[in-house]
């Protein structure tokens, strides 16, 4: 099974979101249940190291999510840079294919623009079925593209059909360094560290608050969870809204006429 088909509950940012509201809600709702039973922090000292704790930990949810913020968007930036070396790579290629013999030449710029229709393909799926597919016949085409160039560079080895020979090989590993960043995502870990932290700040807000009323204790959850759909949003690839658009490779397939 594609690692991509994997059910994945962060390839939903909504559902994140939606899920970190309720939950940090609740905590918080709890939390301040709990101050009011038992009549905490009536004295200012108490209250003053109390807030000192509390200031100290919202903080660290805060370096923590610029953290992850971080972390999405390099990954973001990793996957649209490698669209890019993708399209220069099968454009280069494409190029160098007439250094084939006329037969060869025109096989391999055929399956380069099947191949290219693939990954443009590859790019706007969101069925994770139809990814698998499409890997499938990728897969197939990759193997049509290589016998298409090492033939005429087996049975004539010249510099000329070695950069043909070179060209492919970007083009093959292009596509496995795509693949590496799609899959190269937030850590588990730093997510599950994320949450507790944050369950952890929304119910000491509900604790150390005087007066418990449910909309006041609803500004830390909304906060947290718009900040853990954004994060969650960039770091999917296919699940989210802000998604790599394959522009590079549309206007090289525009070109490849």
């Amino acid at each position: 099974m594609d690692r991509e088909s994997v059910v994945n509950p962060l390839n939903y940012p909504l559902l994140i979101f939606v899920i970190t509201f309720l939950l940090l809600w609740a905590v918080g709702w709890i939390g301040a249940r709990k101050s009011q039973r038992r009549h905490a922090l009536t004295d200012e000292a108490g209250r003053s190291d109390f807030s000192t704790v509390q200031a100290a930990t919202l903080t660290l949810l805060g370096l923590i999510i610029g953290f992850s913020f971080s972390m999405a968007t390099g990954r973001y930036d990793l996957r649209k840079n490698y669209e890019e070396a993708e399209a220069n790579a099968i454009g280069t290629e494409y190029v160098r294919a007439d250094l084939l013999p006329a037969t060869a030449a025109a096989k391999v710029k055929g399956l380069l623009r099947q191949y290219t229709d693939l990954r443009l393909q590859w790019y706007s799926a969101n069925n994770w079925s139809d990814v698998t597919q499409i890997n499938t016949a990728t897969a197939e085409v990759q193997d049509q593209l290589w016998a298409a160039v090492s033939g005429p560079a087996n049975a004539q080895p010249t510099p000329v059909t070695a950069l043909a020979v070179a060209g492919m090989n970007d083009v093959l590993n292009s596509q496995g360094y795509t693949q590496a960043a799609w899959w190269n995502r937030i850590p588990v870990g730093a997510w599950c560290l994320m949450f507790a932290i944050a369950l952890f700040c929304s119910w000491l807000v509900g604790y150390g608050i005087r007066r418990p009323e449910p909309r006041l204790l609803m500004i830390l959850p909304l906060v947290v969870a718009v900040s853990f759909f954004l994060i969650a949003d960039i770091d999917s690839p296919r699940g989210g809204v802000i998604r790599v658009r394959a522009q590079n490779l549309e206007s090289l397939r525009a070109g490849l006429k």
